[in-house]
């Protein structure tokens, strides 16, 4: 209550404490300090709009988190309104939680780093948690692209408006008065709450939200020289036992035990306090942005007459329109990579998608800032642009992740796996830069393996390795006259060596080698062709090869989701020639196969999506073996050799040389994350699908409906599918990641 009556008695007297000061001077400097306070920060906006309206000219500006962005672009030239527009257009959840587009993760994240529902850091041999939920690189990002026209300047004394920051050093648990330097990695420091984002690196200190010393910087505007000081503070004091309901919240409350023992004789530096009414909002409250907006307006209109008054002592000055615009065009004309230790500077460029003399525009120079943070191996990338007579110079700053060790988990359950576990060892720089190793091993119903080794070259050409072993055992259809289903019990040992690059900035090309071992049995004894099978231990072997292949790829992912996509486009194609083979059968003769998986997906007033999918193999050559034929139908994703799947048709149940599947599948998103969908899709399989030129003949039809969920464990999905050819019908489920 006394805290309260304070406030009250200062506000009433703001107007008496400025009419003592008016127009003592011939023009009168403002102050405006602005506090921190997350999400309401956007009510300064609301403030700046009232001052502009009153006429007031705003000549230094100090401020702590929030109040530090919002005073920062307010200082570099933007007006109210601007700021307005931006807060409103700002996806401020995608910012903070650091979600990049999918489209930016170099292949191998795609091929196999989309299936770890957690991931714990290693450091110094002891598993740990992450500093952060974000590194904050999209905030940077964004602040840097907004910032673009104040680029070039590092003494923020010199920005259109003089402005300063605080921060915390984390060491000393002192503050920083941030006066010069990168202005938006300075105010992504002073804004950078603990645990929401991570820490920031100055001049080898580390930084964060400057909330938790000093969220309201009076004495440091005051010591930059106005004749009159404006306070904003959008804080609205501790919060009782009730209110404590979360992490961030409690976190608030303990930063503010110190924040709130000096506000009041803070207060008495200030000659106008401008305190929205923000008692109902937290700093995450961005889906609030017209309440807080409206209360920020409120209060600023209560002090207008004070502003008149102010705003007549002044001196006008013409004010400086800022144009931002992602169609400038840059010309690269140098190229500048400092902080790289473990990583070439080819590896940077390869992801960056530049090379000198380049042209690029603005949109796509922060698409290439997303590519290289997606890889991981930066907690930061900070970028400036320097426009010279010869072109534009890029100056790129990284910091490199300095945990090299992870281990990550995942789990997953379908109808052909079963139950799985996956435990994941990733570990950077085994052995060489650029270097990453990732190690699987997934328990359950079936003991599976897969193991990676990549060396990542950037524009040239990269280096591979890839150990897989795949088991399970399935009933599957069988063409015999005394039985009609069979347990399949089916082994696959892979290992492959293969170079790969990028072209054109999308695809991934690739070729390389590998030695397979494949063992596929029933216990089943069938009356079979003994020229084709053996029995061995009571067990009928369809095939027990060693093969030695060549093989080539072209690849291109750009879906947004590797689940439930609603944009983009994919495309797997592959060449693999089979060329010698331990010969099990007896009747081995070197074949090729061919095969391409297309698929596109577009959608429509942000809830309907269209997926169109198509699938095709060839077989040049002889093959008579088939536990290496196209096998297709069936429900899953992650299939090895030639198993297709095909909606409607039990697993494996058709087999051929040659196969030509394609399908459309519509969604709709109903509630945020949950998907109702309809798929239907046609197939031929057999020897000659072109069938002298009846290719639509014994069209085979399958058709699906389902529900999925998007969880953090990966997708949870319910399907029901059913054939007219076969009246055959089936459930599908599966639960995680698909591995």
């Amino acid at each position: 209550m006394k805290k309260l009556l304070t406030i009250i008695i200062l506000l009433f007297t703001s107007s008496v404490l400025f009419s003592q000061k008016a127009c003592d001077e011939k023009d009168i400097k403002v102050g405006l300090v602005l506090s921190g306070g997350g999400a309401k920060g956007f009510a300064h906006i609301s403030v700046l709009k009232v001052l502009e309206e009153a006429g007031v000219r705003v000549d230094y500006i100090g401020g702590t988190s929030m109040g530090a962005i919002v005073g920062a672009l307010y200082a570099s030239g933007y007006s109210a309104d601007q700021l307005d527009s931006i807060v409103r257009s700002v996806d401020f959840n995608k910012i903070l939680s650091n979600e990049l587009p999918r489209k930016s993760k170099p292949f191998y994240e795609k091929d196999d780093g989309e299936k770890y529902a957690l991931t714990l850091p290693i450091r110094q041999r002891n598993v740990g948690i992450p500093k952060a939920i974000s590194e904050g690189q999209n905030v940077l990002n964004l602040l840097t692209e907004l910032t673009q026209n104040v680029n070039g300047i590092h003494d923020f004394s010199k920005l259109p408006i003089p402005f300063l920051c605080i921060a915390t050093n984390l060491e000393t648990g002192t503050q920083e008065v941030l006066t010069e330097g990168f202005l938006p990695l300075a105010i992504k420091a002073s804004g950078s709450f603990p645990t929401l984002l991570g820490p920031v690196e100055i001049d080898g200190k580390l930084l964060t939200d400057g909330g938790v010393v000093n969220n309201f910087p009076v004495e440091e505007v005051k010591a930059m020289g106005p004749n009159v000081i404006i306070g904003v503070d959008i804080q609205h004091g501790l919060s009782d036992k009730k209110e404590l309901n979360s992490a961030v919240k409690i976190l608030n409350q303990i930063v503010g035990f110190q924040m709130y023992n000096s506000l009041e004789s803070k207060y008495e530096l200030v000659d106008i306090l401008i305190k929205p009414d923000l008692e109902n909002y937290s700093v995450l409250s961005f889906d609030k942005v017209d309440e807080i907006l409206k209360a920020g307006d409120s209060a600023g209109r209560a002090n207008f007459k004070q502003l008149e008054e102010i705003a007549k002592c002044q001196i006008k000055k013409q004010s400086i329109k800022v144009n931002p615009s992602k169609d400038k065009i840059f010309h690269i004309s140098s190229i500048e990579i400092t902080g790289n230790k473990n990583y070439t500077r080819a590896y940077i460029l390869g992801k960056l998608n530049w090379k000198n003399q380049d042209s690029t525009s603005y949109s796509q120079f922060v698409q290439s800032i997303n590519n290289l943070s997606a890889t991981g191996n930066f907690e930061i990338v900070q970028y400036e642009i320097d426009e010279t007579e010869k072109g534009s110079v890029l100056k790129i700053k990284v910091k490199e992740t300095e945990v090299l060790n992870y281990l990550k988990f995942g789990i997953h359950y379908d109808d052909l796996y079963k139950t799985g576990v996956l435990i994941n060892f990733t570990s950077k720089h085994m052995l060489f830069n650029n270097d990453i190793f990732s190690a699987d091993l997934i328990l359950g119903d079936n003991l599976r393996y897969s193991i990676n080794y990549f060396v990542d070259n950037g524009f040239y050409w990269s280096l591979g390795l890839k150990f897989r072993y795949n088991n399970f055992n399935e009933n599957v259809k069988f063409e015999d006259n005394l039985i009609n289903k069979i347990n399949l019990s089916y082994e696959h040992f892979s290992n492959q060596a293969y170079m790969q690059t990028v072209f054109n900035r999308k695809f991934a090309i690739g070729a390389g080698i590998e030695y397979k071992r494949v063992s596929a049995s029933t216990e089943n004894l069938v009356s079979l062709d003994d020229s084709l099978y053996k029995i061995e231990n009571g067990k009928l072997y369809f095939d027990k090869s060693n093969y030695f292949n060549l093989f080539g790829y072209l690849k291109l992912d750009t879906y947004d989701k590797s689940s439930f996509p609603k944009e983009g486009m994919f495309l797997d194609a592959g060449f693999l020639y089979y060329a010698a083979s331990s010969d099990y059968t007896d009747d081995f003769s070197p074949f090729s196969q061919l095969k391409a998986n297309f698929g596109i997906a577009t959608t429509f007033f942000e809830k309907l999506t269209f997926q169109f999918f198509s699938e095709a193999g060839l077989t040049i050559g002889r093959n008579n073996n088939r536990a290496i034929a196209f096998n297709v139908g069936g429900y899953g994703k992650n299939y090895i050799t030639n198993f297709v799947p095909f909606y409607g048709y039990d697993f494996a149940e058709l087999a051929g040389d040659e196969f030509l599947k394609s399908g459309l599948t519509a969604r709709y998103e109903f509630i945020k994350k949950n998907y109702f969908s309809l798929t239907a899709n046609y197939a031929r399989v057999g020897d000659k699908l072109l069938n002298d030129g009846k290719i639509f003949e014994n069209t085979l039809s399958g058709y699906m409906v389902g529900y999925g969920l998007e969880t953090f464990i990966g997708p949870i999905e319910v399907n029901y599918a059913w054939s007219p050819d076969n009246k055959g019908n089936y459930w599908y489920f599966n639960v995680g990641y698909w591995f």
